[in-house]
C-alpha cells in the first residue's frame, strides 16, 4: 500500500489513527509505503507500530517535481528495512529513476529535508540571478539557458528559470507545502542545535508570500518577493 498526501497529521491520521490503515489492517496487508515529505521521528513510530503487527512500513518521500511525476522520474529515498526495501524495489521503478535506499525508519524523510535545505538555496540562487539580469538589461532567458549549462547548472535553473522569466509562476509544488518543508527542517534543526541560516532567510520570504495570499502559487514565484524588496 502506498500513498502521498500534504501534512504529517494526514499520515498519523491515516496510520496510527483508531480508524487508521494499521488498527484495521487485515492479515493480507504486510507492507506500507508513505512517501509524503514528513517528520522523521513520525516515520520511525509508524514503522515501530506496523511491525508490532507483522506489517513492514517504509518512508520513501520523492523529488522532481511535477515533471518528475509526470515522467516516471524521480528522485525516490527509502527509510525502513533493508530486504523490505529490495522487495519492493520494482514497485518504485515504476515512479523513479534515482532511487536510494537511506538507511533505517526515518532515513528516508531525513534525506528528504537535506534536499529540502538545498532547493530552497537553489531557488533563492536562481531568482537573484535572474532579477540582476533583467536589472542589468540582459535578455534573462538567455542567461538561463547558458549558466544552466555550465557550474551553475541546476534543476532549478534549467526548470524553473524559463517559468520565472516567462512570469508563469503556476504550481508544481505549491508554496503552502514547501513552507510546511521548511517548517519540519526548522524542528530538526532545533533538536540538532544546528543553525541554518540560509535556509531561515528563504523561508521567511516564503512566509510572506504566504500572507500575501500566493500560498498557492508556484515556488519559483519567489521571484515575486525578491521583486517587492527591489521596487
Amino acid at each position: 500500500m502506498f500513498t502521498i498526501v500534504g501534512y504529517p497529521d494526514d499520515v498519523a491520521e491515516i496510520y496510527l489513527g483508531p480508524t487508521g490503515v494499521i488498527a484495521r489492517a487485515g492479515e493480507s496487508l504486510r507492507f506500507i509505503v508513505d512517501m509524503t515529505t514528513s517528520r522523521p521521528a513520525l516515520a520511525r513510530e509508524i514503522a515501530a507500530t506496523a511491525a508490532a503487527k507483522q506489517i513492514q512500513a517504509l518512508d520513501a518521500p520523492v523529488s522532481g517535481g511535477d515533471i518528475g511525476a509526470r515522467e516516471a522520474r524521480l528522485a525516490i529515498m527509502v527509510g525502513g528495512d533493508r530486504e523490505t526495501f529490495d522487495a519492493g524495489r520494482a514497485l518504485f521503478e515504476c515512479m523513479g529513476r534515482n532511487i536510494a535506499y537511506m538507511g533505517p525508519a526515518g532515513a528516508g524523510q531525513a534525506t528528504k529535508l537535506a534536499n529540502q535545505i538545498l532547493v530552497a538555496g537553489n531557488m533563492i540562487g536562481a531568482c537573484e540571478a535572474l532579477l540582476y539580469a533583467q536589472r542589468a538589461g540582459l535578455d534573462a532567458s538567455a542567461v538561463s539557458d547558458v549558466i544552466g549549462s555550465g557550474a551553475a547548472g541546476s534543476w532549478t535553473i534549467n526548470n524553473l528559470g524559463p517559468r520565472i522569466v516567462r512570469r508563469d509562476f503556476a504550481p508544481g509544488f505549491y508554496i503552502d507545502h514547501f513552507i510546511k518543508d521548511m517548517g519540519l527542517v526548522v524542528e530538526e534543526c532545533e533538536r540538532l542545535e544546528l543553525s541554518l541560516p540560509g535556509l531561515a532567510l528563504v523561508r521567511e520570504l516564503y512566509l510572506g508570500l504566504q500572507r500575501e495570499g500566493q500560498g498557492k502559487s508556484g515556488t519559483q514565484a519567489l521571484m515575486r518577493a525578491l521583486e517587492g524588496l527591489n521596487r
